[in-house]
C-alpha cells in the first residue's frame, strides 16, 4: 500500500518506476491507459521512433495518434503491476506521463480520501 498527497490544484503528482528507470507521472483515473509522452517513452527504452502510431485517442490538444506498447513494471513505493497495456504518444503531444487506468484498475483498490490517493496491491 502507498498513500500520494494531493499537490496544489488537488492533482497527483509522484515518481513511479517504469521498466526500471524513475518517471514523474500524473495519476489520472480519468485516462483510459498509461499514456506516456515522447520524450518518456525514449528514456525508459521504448524506441518511440520505431513504433506504429495507428490509435487515434482525444488529448486536451485535440485528436492524435498513439502507439501501443506493453509495460513490463510499473512500480509506486512497492505498488507494483507488470505487463500494463499503454500509449506513446507522439513528440510534442504529451508534456509528462498520465498514470490512467491500464494500471490502477489491476491494483485491488484505490480511492481518495480526505485528499489523499491510497493505492493498495
Amino acid at each position: 500500500m502507498t498513500e500520494l498527497k494531493a499537490v496544489q490544484g488537488g492533482h497527483f503528482i509522484t515518481s513511479a518506476d517504469i521498466n526500471g528507470s524513475s518517471v514523474t507521472v500524473l495519476v489520472d483515473t480519468g485516462a483510459t491507459a498509461v499514456a506516456l509522452s515522447y520524450e518518456d517513452a525514449s528514456s525508459i527504452g521504448l524506441r518511440p521512433g520505431s513504433l506504429d502510431y495507428d490509435v487515434p485517442v482525444s488529448t486536451a490538444n485535440g485528436i492524435a495518434n498513439a502507439a501501443r506498447v506493453k509495460i513490463d513494471q510499473i512500480s509506486i513505493d512497492g505498488v507494483e503491476v507488470e505487463d500494463v497495456e499503454g500509449l506513446v504518444l507522439p513528440e510534442g503531444a504529451l508534456q509528462g506521463t498520465l498514470l490512467g487506468m491500464s494500471f490502477l484498475s489491476r491494483l485491488d483498490s484505490f480511492k481518495v480520501e480526505d485528499g489523499v490517493l491510497i493505492l493498495r496491491n
